[in-house]
């Protein structure tokens, strides 16, 4: 049996892609982390080893690359899965939220019956910069009567302090830059 992976295996998958997308940023590339099955499947175990199937209601993965993480989190956990989403990508009815870009806003949606009151909820995103995006997904999620009882994150970007827009949440993410 392999052993297991560990944050440490994950981190030295991820390559930097320096000036993308645009000058001065050094981007992280999880596609490496995704193609290789054992770290994939690691992955998952990490970000929902505190948590038995049945004790999540449902995993909400945010619009895009959450949703590979999410998805695979939820059919781990026996969980619903529950798309957040770009305005106007989503066919029902909806609720959105804004939140501050750095240079304007954007807004995110979910389907109003998406999350029954009292759900008990696992955000999960593949990445946490600035928190503008999770945080508006977390105002979400409460005000559809659910409960988010974590917020997981494959890698968290700490100079950017997105956590502290998170801060009414426990927040865990595996890989810290």
């Amino acid at each position: 049996m392999p052993a297991a992976v560990t944050p440490a295996d994950i981190e030295n998958a991820i390559r930097t892609v320096p000036d993308f997308p645009k000058p001065g940023i050094q981007f992280k590339d999880i596609t490496p982390v995704l193609a290789d099955a054992r770290l994939f499947s690691g992955a998952i175990d990490l970000l929902t080893e505190k948590f038995s199937p049945g004790s999540i209601d449902a995993v909400v993965g945010i619009d895009a690359r959450g949703f590979i993480f999410a998805a695979a989190a939820a059919r781990k956990l026996n969980a619903g899965f529950v798309p957040v989403r770009k305005k106007g990508k989503l066919p029902f009815t909806t609720i959105e939220q804004d939140y501050a870009l750095e240079y304007g806003h954007a807004t995110v949606a979910i389907h109003t019956d998406a999350l029954q009151p009292g759900a008990r909820v696992l955000l999960i995103d593949d990445l946490l910069a600035t928190g503008g995006t999770s945080s508006a997904a977390a105002v979400l999620v409460q005000k559809l009567g659910a409960k988010i009882v974590e917020a997981g994150f494959l890698i968290e970007l700490k100079f950017l302090n997105g956590r502290e827009k998170l801060s009414g949440f426990p927040v865990r993410s595996l890989i810290a830059y």
